[in-house]
């Protein structure tokens, strides 16, 4: 063969070559290139027939799998890839292919039809950019917001242990006050009891008492008008054996000395000197009370404030014992709450978060409750803090409050707040899908998570 002719053939072949490389198939992904390497025959891809390769993109439908007609409408299993040079790719149903609708934002979909497609792909992706650059800002923002409320977590963690052991501490001393207390209330108790029944012993004890005739007279002259009558020495004066047995008018009249009413200088002589006795009659027992004979005692008053002062202390030592105590359990729970592996969420333990829509206020407090409160100021639980219902991978995306108020359809109202990436923290939105089951976008720096750089914009951007 002469060279001149095996020159024009190796020309010729490396030309052939540069248009089976250049020959583009509509539809296809770089990644799928290598299934449409033209030669004579095309092999679907799910294996199912061999089609001569001309048959690729001839708007007939040739493969089951729809992969013959990649850039064509054919086949109701194709799809059709977008390259959007500039945007994100993505595949549309073949069935869109020249319908006259632009679904590619490169107008590739369109190359046949009467619609007048512009290729936005760069707008696009522009706005996009610009989108997930803010979205990282507020990430990289929002993680060192993140480490700060990391480093004040585990602060205010140490703070609320020494915090409870020293309540522990506190509960430790006031039961040793407690049981000193006791003991000095029940020996001011029985002091005063002995007192009262020294004072009620013997006959004689008006005597022992160091009463006066006056005290005596005052105590039985009721009406204070300076005489005693058959009426109030019933009501004051009882028989020794039978204190219940209210006196008779004539046993009255007889204690009197035969008349109806009795002054002082009388008293002293006649009356004073048989109740001094006791053997026969005694002034009744009013435990006491402001004006008897034994709340008059000296003795037994001191006594009975100073039973009265250990019942105070006592009270009050119970009192703050018992409040000590209710701290320690509520600080107990408060610890036994997961705040996450760095205690990041301890600090939004106690706060409260609002948001208003519409009509109704809602309130998330995390940890404890979600309400929802109406113009008219009706208040309703729309759950208590029941646990984290996160995914897998971060159990910490999700809150659960559960067993709200009853809901009129059955079953009792729930809300389930999802904790976004932010800047701040706050209350963001608030949905009622379906009866009774809220959802809430709850806006936080310690959910923002370190992440690589959005994958949702392509490497062609």
């Amino acid at each position: 063969m002469p060279s001149d002719m095996h020159f024009h053939i190796i020309i010729a072949a490396v030309f052939w070559c540069g248009f089976v490389d250049s020959r583009k198939i509509r539809g296809i992904s770089s990644s799928y290139k290598r299934f449409y390497r033209e030669r004579k025959s095309f092999l679907c891809i799910d294996g199912s027939k061999i089609i001569p390769f001309e048959q690729v993109n001839d708007d007939y439908c040739d493969c089951e799998d729809g992969s013959d007609e990649p850039g064509t409408s054919a086949c109701p299993r194709g799809r059709f890839y977008c390259t959007n040079l500039g945007f994100r790719p993505h595949y549309i149903p073949s069935s869109r292919v020249n319908d006259g609708i632009c679904d590619c934002c490169d107008a590739s979909d369109e190359y046949n039809s009467h619609a007048h497609c512009q290729n936005t792909c760069w707008n696009l992706g522009q706005r996009e950019r610009a989108y997930v650059e803010g979205q990282m800002r507020t990430l990289d923002e929002g993680l060192q917001l993140k480490q700060q409320l990391i480093e004040e977590g585990v602060l205010l963690w140490r703070e609320k242990q020494a915090q409870l052991r020293e309540l522990q501490q506190v509960a430790e001393d006031l039961q040793i006050k407690l049981e000193e207390h006791r003991r000095k209330k029940h020996e001011a108790d029985r002091l005063k009891e002995q007192t009262i029944k020294a004072l009620k012993a013997g006959g004689s004890s008006l005597r022992r008492q160091n009463r006066t005739v006056s005290s005596t007279f005052k105590l039985l002259d009721s009406n204070k008008d300076g005489s005693i009558t058959v009426d109030e020495v019933q009501a004051k004066v009882a028989l020794v054996h039978d204190e219940e047995q209210v006196l008779s008018e004539d046993e009255a009249v007889a204690l009197l000395g035969g008349g109806h009413q009795m002054e002082i200088t009388k008293f002293q002589y006649t009356l004073w000197d048989i109740l001094t006795k006791g053997d026969r009659v005694k002034i009744k027992d009013t435990h006491g009370a402001p004006g008897s004979l034994l709340g008059e005692d000296p003795h037994l008053k001191a006594a009975d404030t100073a039973a009265e002062w250990e019942a105070t202390n006592l009270k009050k030592v119970e009192e703050a014992y018992e409040t000590v105590n209710m701290e320690i359990s509520d600080l107990r729970k408060k610890l036994a709450i997961d705040y996450g592996t760095d205690w990041e969420f301890l600090f939004l333990n106690s706060q409260c978060y609002k948001l208003k829509v519409y009509e109704y206020t809602y309130t998330l407090c995390p940890f404890n409750q979600v309400t929802q409160k109406s113009t008219a100021g009706t208040e309703v639980s729309l759950g208590r803090w029941g646990m984290w219902a996160g995914t897998p991978k971060n159990q910490y995306s999700q809150m659960e409050y559960e067993n709200g108020e009853p809901c009129w359809q059955g079953g009792s109202r729930s809300t389930t707040v999802t904790l976004t990436c932010g800047t701040e923290t706050a209350l963001r939105s608030v949905k009622e899908p379906s009866k009774c089951q809220y959802i809430m976008d709850f806006q936080t720096p310690v959910a923002c998570q370190p992440v690589l750089k959005q994958r949702g914009i392509h490497s062609e951007l």
